[in-house]
């Protein structure tokens, strides 16, 4: 079993990049609602009730996503970390 690299290349490559990503994902899920609720609000004409309930769902939907996210890399660090003190 190879040990796998310390530094940039080991862990950075895995779990870093998903890390970095968490905050572009929630930031796109705010826009694409809050544009599609402008959208909803312009064929419906319901100024501006569409956009703050996207504007809400992005949110809320983000940030389940987010901290879905952070909990799940969370638990397979400290899996990895187990395993690491176990050999």
């Amino acid at each position: 079993m190879e040990k796998e690299p310390e530094g940039p290349r080991g862990w950075l490559a895995g779990a870093g990049t998903s890390y970095l990503t968490l905050g572009m994902q929630l930031a796109l899920a705010v826009i694409v609602f809050f544009f599609f609720g402008r959208w909803l609000d312009s064929v419906w004409g319901t100024a501006p009730w569409m956009m703050l309930c996207g504007l809400l769902v992005g949110i809320g939907g983000g940030l389940y996503g987010f901290l879905r996210t952070v909990l799940r890399m969370g638990k397979e660090a400290d899996k990895e970390m187990q395993m690491r003190r176990k050999v």
